[in-house]
């Protein structure tokens, strides 16, 4: 098999995964474009460790060990992700990233009558 079918496969993974993140709103849906994105890079590692490991006469398949690892390490990134995502649904009862960059922003804007020093006159008043 050719070197070619697994890349062009791998680049329109990559391009999903991308679309996903820059489109998205929802958290738990930019995940899982990172995860495409990542399965993409794995397909690479695979396909040319296998390609350079027919070229040479060693074949440590450090591509796929390689590839071993970045499971592994999507697999705790999914994990702690989903967590962080479900503890901040719960918390603001939306998992939309605007809302979210917009809260954490501040939860109001300040306008002279409701300025920062306010409450303060108010209560020693």
């Amino acid at each position: 098999m050719h070197l070619a079918y697994p890349a062009v496969l791998a680049a329109l993974l990559f391009c999903t995964g991308l679309y996903g993140v820059l489109a998205r709103r929802n958290a738990i849906l930019v995940l899982m474009s990172v995860e495409l994105m990542l399965n993409a890079v794995n397909l690479n590692l695979v396909a040319f460790d296998v390609w350079l490991s027919r070229a040479a006469e060693e074949t440590l398949h450090s591509g796929q060990a390689l590839t071993l690892f970045t499971i592994a390490i999507a697999a705790a990134e999914i994990g702690i992700g989903l967590a962080i995502v479900l503890a901040v649904y719960r918390a603001r009862g939306t998992s939309d990233i605007d809302r979210l960059r917009d809260t954490a922003e501040g939860h109001e804007t300040d306008t002279p009558e409701t300025g920062p020093g306010t409450e303060k006159a108010e209560a020693t008043a």
